[in-house]
């Protein structure tokens, strides 16, 4: 099932019918039962017409309330690769190598939502920084309780100059207006998503692929659970919290995003999430 934010309610897809469901968001998601409510749903809701899908579809928002989103780094052996690539210089290449071996994972703070940005919506790229990229992640909802209850496709923006310079500059290299995307909606299954779904990202220049590449989200080192498990070791999350887990698909050293670009995300299951790609207008260079 597929639960999908606008601004002023939701609306689930089931078997290609939709259902407006009453309700504020954080209520929603962070349900312990969150599944089977939707089950029930598609018997008690009414079902919306054709007319209504189509104005709400040009109302989609990401799909968070006032949930926290963190960010989960080097579960993949390219992005291992891509870290050291990036850090000869600063000497600190080796950092990333010890991690990506290491029991505990590399956990950090990402975006609070007015930071994150939703399907068709812009994403900002730094202007001080000279190569930027964007992360194709799938992402976990989990709730207060810190049970899986949903998936989402991310855009974990990343200006990998910065982080290239100086490990210490993560946070700026990750945190910004607008360095987070989520959507198009929130896959909420019975069972955990298949292991074999595969995530795919094309980047768009002037009307033109300049990149595409897929993998399958198994390819990552560390379980879900596992990153799960670390981050509310000491955290707790009242509105549950969104986890990026990662990226394998890292663009070729000399590429890096332009104003303009538009950056399309699919993953099996999901859906497709498109942003388009701006310098942040109120900041200038």
């Amino acid at each position: 099932m597929k639960l999908y934010k606008t601004k002023g309610s939701a609306f689930l897809e089931h078997v290609d019918k939709y259902y407006r469901i009453q309700g504020g968001w954080d209520e929603l998601i962070n349900r312990e039962n969150l599944f089977s409510y939707l089950q029930l749903q598609t018997t008690q809701s009414d079902e919306l017409s054709s007319g209504d899908i189509q104005i709400l579809e040009k109302d989609l928002q990401a799909p968070i309330g006032n949930q926290e989103v963190w960010a989960a780094g080097v579960t993949y052996l390219r992005s291992r690769e891509a870290r050291m690539e990036e850090s000869k210089k600063s000497g600190a290449a080796d950092f990333y190598d010890k991690v990506y071996e290491a029991e505990r994972p590399e956990l950090f703070f990402k975006a609070n939502p007015q930071r994150v940005s939703g399907p068709g919506q812009d994403l900002y790229i730094r202007k001080d920084s000279s190569w930027n990229v964007p992360e194709p992640e799938l992402a976990l909802f989990v709730n207060a309780s810190a049970k899986i209850l949903g998936y989402t496709i991310a855009n974990d923006m990343s200006s990998r100059s910065i982080e290239g310079e100086n490990p210490l500059y993560l946070p700026q290299a990750k945190c910004y207006e607008k360095s987070a995307g989520l959507g198009p909606c929130l896959y909420v299954p019975e069972h955990a998503i298949d292991p074999a779904a595969r995530i795919e990202m094309t980047i768009f220049r002037d009307r033109k692929s300049v990149y595409h590449d897929s993998v399958s989200i198994n390819r990552m080192k560390r379980s879900h659970t596992g990153l799960v498990e670390y981050l509310f070791r000491e955290c707790d999350f009242p509105f549950g919290v969104f986890l990026m887990t990662g990226t394998c698909l890292v663009p070729a050293n000399d590429f890096t995003l332009q104003p303009g670009d538009r950056v399309a995300i699919s993953i099996e299951g999901i859906g497709v999430l498109t942003n388009n790609i701006a310098f942040n207008p109120a900041k200038r260079g």
